[in-house]
Order: C-alpha cells, then sequence, then structure tokens
C-alpha cells in the first residue's frame, strides 16, 4: 500500500468523521464538509455528535493543510469547507447521506453535488470512492457521469471509481468503524485491488473485495433490508398478541431458546439506514418492471408502529380511568436510537404526534438530543432536565438511553398514571405494558 497517498474525505458527519480519523492515523487527511459550523466544531476538537472521543480526535487534528506541503505530507486530519484546500488529493471518498423524499423516492441530490464538488479538482490518475447506501447501478451510471461532465475527464482511462459501503452503526463504541469487515470494490481489477488494500492497511476486521461495484453495491443496500423484514415480523406478532393479551416479550424469550430462532424485537424503525434503504432497492426493482411487496409491505408495517404504541397507550390510559384529552404524558426519546444525539429520520415523532391527536400534553425528555435542532426538525420542545414536582398521567419509554434505567419512572406518574415500554427494556414490576 501506498503510504504516500492523499486522501480527502468529503461529508464529515457519522460516517465521514470516524473513517477520516481511522485514515489520518497513517495518512495525510483533509476532511471537507460544506457545513461551516460543523468544521469550526471540529478544528476546536469537538464532535457533536458523539462518534468520537475528543481526545481521539485531538491525536490526529492537523492545523495546516498536509496536502498543500512540497515534501512529504505529515500524517494527520484537516478540516475544511473551502474547495482549493481538496485539489491535491489524489484519492477521494464520499460519505455524504442518501435519503429519501416525501413520497419515499430515493434523493441522490447528496451524492450529485458532492460528486460535482470531487470533479472540480479531479485529477488523472485519480480514484473516487462512493460509501454512501444506494441501489444496484448508482455509482457507475448516476455518479460517474457527473464526474465526466465537469471534469472533462474519461471514466476508467483518466480516473477511476470505488464503492465500499458504509457499515458504521451511531451511538456503538464496541463495533467502530475498524471492527467491521469491510467490503471493497473497483471499477477495474487494478482498482478493486488499490481500493481493498487501502481500506485492510486500517481496517483490523479485514475486508471483502466484491467482484464488482454493482455486487458491493447490492450486498449493502440488502443488509439493511433484511433487518427492516425481520423486525416488521416482530411488530406483526405484536399486533396479533396485543389482541391475545400476550406479551410479545415472554413469547419471544421462550422461542429465543432453540439455537436458530433469530433474536429480532418488535420497536420504531426509523433513522438513515433501516427506515430508508429499503425504498432505495424498492425504487431500482420498479424502475426495471419488478414490484417488490415483501419490502414494501414491511415498510408499510414498520411506519405504522408510532399509532399503533400510541392507540394501546390511550387504551391503558382508559383502562385506568385517565382522562386522555388534556392529559399530560412524558415520552422519553426522540433521537432514532439509544445512546446517540442523531435525530434523523426518528420514529419516536409518530408516537407523539397520534397522542397529540388524542388531544394529550405531550412533554419530551431526551439529554441527548439538542433542543435546537429538535425545534427546526419537528417542531416540538425537548426539554433536558426532569423536574421532580411535574407529575404525568402516562410515560411512555421510546428509546433505551442508559440514563432512562436510573430513573424512578414511578416517582413521576400521577396515582393511577401508567408505564409503557415500546423496547421492552424496563424491568416488568414497573410497567403496564411492553410493546
Amino acid at each position: 500500500m501506498n503510504s504516500k497517498y492523499n486522501i480527502c474525505v468529503i461529508g464529515l458527519g457519522y460516517v465521514g468523521l470516524p473513517l477520516a480519523r481511522l485514515f489520518a492515523t497513517k495518512y495525510s487527511v483533509v476532511g471537507f464538509d460544506i457545513n461551516e459550523k460543523r468544521i469550526a466544531e471540529l478544528k476546536s476538537g469537538n464532535d457533536v455528535t458523539q462518534e468520537l472521543n475528543n481526545d481521539f480526535l485531538h491525536e490526529v487534528l492537523l492545523e495546516e493543510n498536509p496536502l498543500q506541503k512540497s515534501e512529504s505530507n505529515p500524517k494527520g486530519l484537516y478540516c475544511t469547507s473551502l474547495l482549493e484546500d481538496i485539489k491535491n488529493a489524489d484519492i477521494y471518498i464520499i460519505t455524504v447521506p442518501t435519503p429519501v423524499d416525501k413520497h419515499n423516492r430515493p434523493d441522490l441530490t447528496p451524492l450529485y453535488k458532492s460528486s460535482e464538488t470531487v470533479a472540480k479538482v479531479l485529477q488523472k490518475g485519480d480514484i473516487v470512492i462512493y460509501e454512501s447506501t444506494v441501489y444496484p447501478g448508482v455509482t457507475e451510471e448516476e455518479c460517474v457521469p457527473v464526474l465526466e461532465k465537469v471534469s472533462g475527464l474519461t471514466f476508467n482511462q483518466d480516473f477511476f471509481v470505488g464503492y465500499s459501503p458504509e457499515r458504521i452503526n451511531p451511538g456503538d463504541k464496541e463495533h467502530t468503524v475498524d471492527k467491521i469487515l469491510k467490503v471493497t470494490s473497483g471499477s477495474t481489477p487494478e482498482t478493486g485491488k488499490i481500493v481493498d488494500d487501502l481500506y485492510q492497511s486500517v481496517i483490523t476486521a479485514g475486508t471483502h473485495l466484491a467482484p464488482s461495484i454493482k455486487v458491493a453495491e447490492a450486498s449493502k443496500v440488502i443488509e439493511n433490508s433484511q433487518r427492516d423484514l425481520n423486525i416488521a415480523f416482530m411488530n406483526e406478532l405484536a399486533k396479533i398478541f396485543s389482541l391475545m393479551d400476550i406479551d410479545t416479550h415472554d413469547v419471544l424469550e421462550a422461542a429465543g431458546t432453540k439455537w436458530n430462532f433469530l433474536k429480532f424485537k418488535p420497536g420504531l424503525v426509523g433513522g438513515h439506514c433501516i427506515g430508508v434503504d429499503p425504498f432505495y432497492l424498492a425504487q431500482k426493482a420498479q424502475e426495471i418492471g419488478y414490484y417488490s411487496e415483501l419490502i414494501l409491505a414491511a415498510r408499510r408495517l414498520n411506519d405504522s408502529m408510532g399509532a399503533f404504541v400510541a392507540s394501546q397507550v390511550v387504551k391503558l390510559m382508559i383502562k385506568n380511568d385517565i382522562k386522555v384529552k388534556g392529559s399530560k404524558i412524558l415520552n422519553l426519546g426522540i433521537t432514532f436510537k439509544e445512546n446517540c444525539p442523531d435525530i434523523r429520520n426518528s420514529k419516536a415523532i409518530d408516537v407523539i404526534t397520534n397522542l397529540q391527536d388524542y388531544g394529550a400534553e405531550v412533554i419530551t425528555y431526551d439529554s441527548w438530543a439538542n433542543p435546537e435542532e429538535v425545534k427546526n426538525e419537528y417542531n416540538i420542545h425537548c426539554i433536558s432536565q426532569l423536574r421532580d414536582e411535574v407529575k404525568y398521567d402516562a410515560i411512555v419509554l421510546t428509546v433505551s438511553h442508559k440514563e432512562f434505567f436510573t430513573l424512578d419512572l414511578k416517582s413521576f406518574l400521577k396515582e393511577n398514571g401508567i408505564i409503557y415500554d415500546v423496547k421492552g427494556l424496563l424491568n416488568k414490576n414497573i410497567v403496564n405494558k411492553r410493546l
């Protein structure tokens, strides 16, 4: 592996920053992001996503751009929002998000824009690697034409591309980027070998070189689609067993005693991966003449769970003679998953809005979330501290932040108040019902 490679990582979010830091332990790396506030925070050594320990970030941060030095470039990470700072890289790694629009159709705008950015500084011999989750064909059929058009260079002659899907699990401090086996690929056999060697030089878990970019793209999009389908089955079971007055988690505990039973649990399925990626595969299938029944059915079922949870809470309140309209309900959590500040595509908001539709006042508590971001994204007020004197008619655990398990939840309830556990992780003795 050529230790002289100059690497530029485009997009310094939950995926890009940990990757840039990892490469910076062995290479000269410039991290680029259009968010100037984000760049300022990183330059001060602060990662608000909390994916990186700030000490780890400080260890690799550089005050000067290593790519502008004429001699041997120092290893480390320089963060910037200026295009001119990335022009001397020879490997560009794009880690921007791939969302869906309001109709759940893939929105490739971030990929197009980032490809245009790279194309403006692309030079002969450079390699562009995409990590964003896409459907098979996006890299070569959608991104490469942008690179060619803007740069004026010819694909697989003047420049080359690779695809290595991200497998980051936000908030997970055990399965960090270096400890997750990496799938790699390239637009030519030679490029594939370079891309694989590059990642192998920093990924301790190893790599898997796929035979083509499309295979690598497909492998990633089915990872999250598979989880979505399995969780959808658990959610359907939860609905069925609720009607039968059977505790779903008791059933799963019993079934899980068999060695080959897959231990998925019911829950709210949001975030920027599992709640989005299946739509990419379904869209591509539709374009080639196949209507996906199972994938879209799972998506519809999982998207219905917010309304289902709200209805279950309301039924419990009525059963306990609690007037729903005008009631005060405490919702625990607004991030899309536990122990993580990421609020993108959180399905906790579905529970909140449905409870509000029943006439309840819902107060959301989440010490991990940024209240300003929550207000901008969902137009709700999120509190960062609980007041002991305030009592609630109901408490709903929608996100299992570790801090919630140390709370004496019953002390925040009115005399006949109820607790509903969406995650199924609270002590059975204190909850009225679990999803």
